[in-house]
C-alpha cells in the first residue's frame, strides 16, 4: 500500500455527502475535502452559528463547492428526526456517504435531552439513529456507504446491558470507551444487515489516532479545569494535525471495492499517527452476538424498529 494521501482523492461530482460535527477538527477537514473533490456535502452541526462560519470556509477555500448547512444536535432525539428529514429532502431520496464523525469525550456527568448518559447518547445512540433515519437515502438508489468515526480508546471499552446509561455510577473514560466500542458493534451489524438485505450499502469504521482537535478541550472546559485545558493544548505539539487524522476516514469513504465492516486508523506508532492503514479492534469489538443485542438495545432506547433493515 503506497501511501495514501488527499492528493488520492477522486473526482465526487454527482454524489452527495453528510458529515456530522463538520464545523471543526476531523469534521471540517472531511467535509472540505469532500466538497473540494465535487461532492455536493451537507454539513450537520450542533451550533448554526459554528456551522454557518464552517460552510463559509469551505466556500472560500472552494468557491465551486456545494455546501449546506444542517442543524443536527445529535443529543436531542427530536434534533436527529428533524434533521434526517431535511436531509432526505435536500438529497431528494439519495444519499451516497454518511460520516457519524460528531463526538464527545471524557464529559462530567450530564444527560442528553432525553435522559442518556451524554457520551453513549451523543456517540452512539444519535448516530444510530441518524443512520436509522436516513436508510431510505441510503443504497435505494445506488451505492452508498456509513463511515463511523471510533477511537483508540474502544480497546477501553466494555458494553454494560445493566448500566447503558451509567446510573449506577459514572467514570468518564469507561463511559468514552464504551460509546467508542458501541461505535464499532454499529459499524458491523449495520453492515451485517444491510447485505442480508441485498441493500447496496457497506458500512465501514476509522479513527484518527492521536490529532489535534478540540474534541478534548470540552470536557475539561465543562469540568471547569481550565488549567487543564491548557496543558491539553501543550499536548498538541505530540499529536498530528486534524489534516492528517482525517486521512483514515476519507480513506474508508472513497476506497474502492472496500470491504464492509473494515475499520481504518494511522499506520504508525501504535496507530497514533500516520498514513491510513487496516486497524486493530479489541476482542470486544469482534463480538457479533453483543452487536445484534447492543442494536436490538438501541432501537428500544432511541424508539426506532430493529428491523428497519
Amino acid at each position: 500500500m503506497h501511501s495514501w494521501t488527499l492528493h488520492d482523492m477522486p473526482d465526487l461530482t454527482g454524489t452527495t455527502a453528510v458529515v456530522t460535527g463538520a464545523n471543526s477538527g476531523i469534521g471540517a477537514v472531511t467535509a472540505l475535502v469532500l466538497a473540494r473533490s465535487g461532492a455536493r456535502t451537507l454539513l450537520a452541526c450542533r451550533d448554526p452559528e459554528r456551522g454557518r462560519r464552517a460552510v463559509d470556509a469551505v466556500r472560500r477555500a472552494a468557491p465551486q463547492a456545494d455546501a449546506r448547512l444542517v442543524r443536527l444536535d445529535l443529543a436531542d432525539l427530536s434534533s436527529v428526526a428533524e434533521a434526517a428529514e431535511q436531509i432526505v429532502g435536500e438529497t431528494g431520496g439519495r444519499l451516497d456517504l454518511l460520516v457519524n464523525n460528531a463526538g464527545v469525550m471524557a464529559l462530567p456527568p450530564l444527560r442528553t435531552a432525553d435522559g442518556f448518559e451524554m457520551q453513549f447518547g451523543t456517540n452512539h445512540l444519535g448516530h444510530f439513529a441518524l443512520t436509522l433515519r436516513l436508510l431510505p437515502a441510503l443504497g435505494v438508489q445506488g451505492p452508498a456507504r456509513v463511515v463511523t468515526l471510533s477511537s483508540l480508546g474502544h480497546r477501553l471499552g466494555r458494553i454494560d446491558f445493566d448500566d447503558l446509561n451509567a446510573e449506577r455510577g459514572y467514570s468518564k473514560w469507561r463511559a468514552y470507551g464504551q460509546s467508542k466500542l458501541a461505535n464499532l458493534l454499529f459499524t458491523s451489524e449495520l453492515d451485517r444487515r444491510a447485505r442480508a438485505a441485498g441493500r447496496d450499502l457497506v458500512a465501514l469504521a476509522a479513527h484518527p489516532g492521536l490529532s489535534s482537535t478540540d474534541l478534548g478541550q470540552a470536557g475539561l472546559l465543562l469540568a471547569g479545569r481550565t488549567w487543564a485545558a491548557r496543558l491539553e493544548r501543550v499536548s498538541r505539539l505530540y499529536t498530528q494535525p486534524a489534516s492528517v487524522g482525517a486521512l483514515p476516514v476519507l480513506y474508508a469513504a472513497i476506497l474502492p471495492g472496500a470491504r464492509g465492516g473494515s475499520y481504518y486508523g494511522p499506520a504508525h506508532l501504535g496507530e497514533t499517527r500516520g498514513r491510513p492503514a487496516p486497524a486493530r479492534r479489541s476482542r470486544r469489538a469482534q463480538d457479533m452476538a453483543t452487536a445484534r443485542a447492543l442494536w436490538d438495545a438501541s432501537a428500544r432506547l432511541t424508539g426506532l424498529s430493529a428491523d428497519a433493515l
